[in-house]
């Protein structure tokens, strides 16, 4: 008998032992942890007030960790010394290294970075808050920020709170509430006391919470935000799993106001000029980099050679860039160039004056280099001729000369408002447009197309011609139509191409009448938010023509200056971004179809216009509670219902 009393023991034992590793998910099929962690007390205890130790314990009925605390977890006001705070065990350990402000309410906002150890079923949302002083204040605001110019959530950017309303705070004190973006580019201020309040966005480099620095990303409203609260009925709906709802419930919570603060965020134009560097990546061109352009390019002195006219220059659009192309062979050559370079330089006044350094750049492909690899290339020729002739076959005896490479950009179907564009890898010399020929069919016959031929910036050309639909066209390049720098000519080349069919194409009408008599930029966008045609007005009707059949988007630049472009903001200035708008749902153009929309931009908030097919930041998957019980019992065939 008391054999087998020890032996029932050990059985229940055992059982019990098995029911314990079950309910925590082991791989035996048992049933899962399904329960989120739960605060069971912390100390100082929550909404605690005049609290004076910078010691933090918060802790859980189970074991619970912290994901990615650095980015996620928010302290409010801002710490200049990061607070350290460490999952440990069945508790958080905070510890503050500032020192407490006095009468303030701090809050500790964790968002989603908390979960149980086993299963990662997730707290939730969640804050905690003390008071150094006798009240905790509790109002909020929220909103979002969006990239001024594309309308994309900012993902992880400083949202702050001043209660000095002075333009200039922004640059001079550390915000006073802060809270970060989430993947929507959605933001809470928790722990505000009432008041009047000023709202800035940052992307803060240094880690002081103040504005210094124009590499930062900023955004700032001049709107006053006077937060309040009013009681409101929200409905809040359980599920059962992802398919079938277990209930919804009319719950009542406290609306706290603004909810819809929008901040259009941007980085100021970097206007001081330095020089960065020097390259020559070949031996025939070198180029130098600046911080920003000049429309008065860089005099160049020769301390080796003789600079007078000894440079074909090209520049970039903004003149930041400046390529130098050697024209003399022998200069190519010299495998290091000794200058100095005069430009002008941003001073610590922020004045430009004229600054010159002295350089020396040296090829990167140098001279017994090249001739290593010519003197391997006519080795090769020679085998190959010879190889030729004692085959009997046509071979030569003087190697000609490499011929002048260049592209042609001209699609098999043109669509009749492009034209085809040359680009050539060395300045050109010459152009000799008597050798270029463009025909047309018309029935069978081939007739001779007018044309113009234009040089649209450094190496780039343009052919235009009156391209007329479902008309075949033969482009004839006689050789030696172009000659670069340094000798080489073109060889004769030969391309057809058609245009296409009016039949092939949609048209789209957009009337924009609220902005009649503004200049506005309507821009037609494919599926990864590329501008496909752009139309410039000011009449509040965008016409697009020769659309090819497909689903579309739009955006709108309120171009403010007038200068044909979206220009960023700048806060020294009191400048806004030029304002941007997304037409909210896609346009399907079809073959012979003229598509007619009327558009207020202004209808929707900024944060729901841009359509998610074109949204490049996607939010971040919301972390939920498994329902895996669910899923094993519809496994085994029986009914579960959650707790």
């Amino acid at each position: 008998m008391k054999k087998l009393f020890y032996i029932h023991i050990y059985s229940l034992l055992a059982l019990i032992l098995f029911s314990a590793c079950a309910k925590m998910g082991s791989p035996d099929g048992g049933w899962y942890d399904e329960t989120p962690p739960k605060v069971i007390g912390a100390s100082p205890a929550d909404k605690a007030t005049n609290v004076k130790t910078k010691n933090i314990k918060i802790y859980f009925d189970e074991f619970i960790k912290i994901e990615d605390a650095q980015n996620k977890v928010v302290v409010s006001p801002p710490q200049l010394e990061a607070a350290e705070i460490v999952g440990k065990g069945k508790y958080i350990d905070i510890k503050l290294l500032d020192s407490l402000k006095e009468n303030t309410t701090y809050t500790i906002d964790f968002s989603d970075a908390i979960s149980d150890n086993n299963e990662g079923n997730p707290l939730g949302n969640y804050t905690y808050s003390f008071s150094t002083g006798e009240v905790i204040d509790t109002m909020e605001v929220s909103g979002y920020v969006l990239e001024s110019e594309n309308l994309e959530p900012i993902k992880g950017i400083l949202v702050g709170l001043y209660n000095n309303l002075s333009d200039t705070v922004f640059c001079k004190e550390p915000m006073l509430r802060v809270s970060r973006t989430d993947s929507r580019g959605h933001f809470v201020i928790k722990g505000i006391a009432p008041g009047s309040y000023r709202i800035y966005a940052l992307q803060d480099a240094d880690g002081d919470y103040v504005f210094n620095q124009k590499s930062e990303k900023i955004a700032f409203s001049h709107d006053i935000i006077v937060p309040s609260s009013r009681p409101d009925i929200r409905q809040d709906t359980t599920w059962v799993d992802s398919l079938h709802i277990k209930s919804i419930e009319q719950v009542p919570y406290t609306h706290f106001l603004p909810d819809d603060i929008v901040l259009r965020a941007f980085t100021e134009t970097l206007t001081d000029r330095a020089f960065i560097k020097s390259e020559r990546k070949e031996a025939d061109h070198f180029t130098l980099y600046f911080t920003y352009g000049n429309e008065k390019l860089p005099e160049i002195k020769g301390l080796n050679f003789d600079a007078n006219n000894a440079f074909v220059v090209e520049s970039s659009e903004k003149k930041d860039t400046v390529t130098y192309w050697l024209k003399d062979t022998a200069l190519v050559n010299q495998d290091t160039l000794r200058f100095d370079m005069t430009y002008l330089k941003t001073d610590s006044m922020g004045v430009l004056q004229n600054s010159t350094e002295s350089l020396e750049v040296l090829s990167k492909d140098t001279y017994v280099k090249r001739m290593k690899r010519l003197e391997k290339e006519q080795e090769k020729w020679e085998k190959a001729q010879k190889k030729a002739k004692e085959k009997g076959e046509p071979y030569d005896s003087i190697r000609k000369p490499e011929p002048l490479i260049f592209n042609i950009s001209a699609p098999s179907m043109l669509d009749p408002d492009k034209n085809i564009i040359f680009e050539f890898m060395k300045p050109l010399a010459k152009v000799d447009v008597s050798k270029i020929h463009l025909y047309a069919k018309h029935d069978t016959l081939w007739y001779r197309s007018p044309f113009a031929f234009d040089k649209l910036e450094n190496r780039r050309y343009q052919l235009r011609g009156e391209w007329r639909p479902d008309i075949e066209y033969s482009l004839e390049i006689d050789s030696a139509a172009f000659q670069d720098i340094y000798g080489l000519v073109s060889i004769a080349q030969k391309k057809g191409f058609k245009v296409k069919s009016n039949d092939s194409y949609s048209s789209l009408f957009i009337n924009i009448s609220k902005y009649n008599g503004k200049q506005i930029i309507v821009q037609l966008l494919d599926g990864s938010d590329k501008v496909v045609k752009e139309v410039i007005t000011n009449n509040g009707l965008a016409e697009f023509y020769y659309i090819n059949p497909g689903t579309y988007y739009m955006r709108m630049i309120v171009d403010s200056n007038q200068n044909g472009k979206w220009d960023t903001g700048d806060y020294g200035k009191d400048l806004q971004p030029e304002a941007v708008y997304y037409y909210p749902e896609s346009i399907e153009c079809r073959e012979k179809w003229d598509v007619n929309e009327n558009w207020d931009p202004e209808e929707r908030p900024l944060y729901l216009q841009k359509p998610g097919k074109v949204t490049k930041q996607k939010p971040d998957k919301e972390k939920k509670i498994k329902n895996q019980n669910a899923q094993r019992a519809s496994k085994l065939g029986i009914q579960y219902i959650a707790k």
